[in-house]
């Protein structure tokens, strides 16, 4: 049974504010829930149909509720059978680590974006974001919801990208419209991508950071691509396979 107190205050960490001070997020559907319980990420409650089941259900208290009740703590529109309250992990922020990449995102406003950019760093074996402080947060229910359970495995950290990306020993590679074809650039094993705000770019500040300018050539009539699309289609030509 699912009191009102309750559902308010599990609707209330649909706000930023109160996730901040609680230091919380929320993880809903069948998926999320999966590879949250499958982390190591502390869960402190789950929220489920009765014909919700996990071998890990027990990592949390867990209460039963209705599908009505469901749908009224829910952000979805068709609410997938659980929902999960847990504590927002420490994210620590590493310089860029000498044979591997990292993912640098300045001023991703997008939920969507933000969270398809993580999966795409999931998929290519990517476990670092750096992303600006003006960047959407991560823990923002639509990013979650949108990185299809990758959020468990790749850290994203906020800060100065102009301080994080000067320390740099490695080369950063920067997602430009005049940049050098992204086909005749070699695979590297290591450096940074940095992918810019989805109507700006890269901001101005950051631009003399950028060692290498690459492009994806346009062929058709688009005027630009998705900040997601974009960087995928970019890692997909400049990682080197291990």
């Amino acid at each position: 049974m699912l009191s009102k107190n309750e559902a308010k205050y599990i609707q209330s960490l649909f706000h930023k504010k109160q996730r901040d001070a609680l230091n919380l997020f929320i993880v809903e559907g069948v998926k999320g829930v999966d590879e949250l319980l499958k982390s190591p990420i502390q869960v402190q409650k789950i929220y489920a149909l009765d014909n919700w089941e996990h071998p890990n259900m027990n990592k949390a208290p867990l209460v039963r509720i209705s599908e009505s009740a469901l749908h009224q703590i829910s952000l979805l529109q068709t609410p997938n059978k659980v929902l999960a309250i847990a504590s927002q992990p420490e994210m620590v922020l590493q310089a860029p680590v000498k044979g591997q990449w990292t993912l640098a995102l300045d001023g991703i406003k997008d939920p969507g974006n933000m969270g398809t950019l993580i999966r795409i760093a999931d998929w290519f074996g990517i476990r670092q974001i750096v992303a600006s402080k003006d960047s959407v947060e991560v823990f923002n229910p639509k990013v979650i919801q949108s990185t299809m359970g990758s959020f468990a495995r790749v850290s994203v950290g906020y800060t100065s990208l102009v301080e994080y990306l000067s320390k740099s020993a490695l080369p950063v590679l920067g997602a430009l419209l005049n940049g050098n074809s992204v086909y005749q650039q070699s695979a590297l094993s290591e450096g940074v991508l940095l992918i810019g705000n989805e109507s700006n770019g890269i901001s101005e500040n950051l631009l003399p950071l950028v060692n290498i300018p690459v492009s994806i050539p346009r062929i058709g009539g688009a005027e630009s691509l998705n900040a997601g699309v974009a960087g995928g289609i970019l890692l997909s030509h400049l990682l080197k396979p291990s």
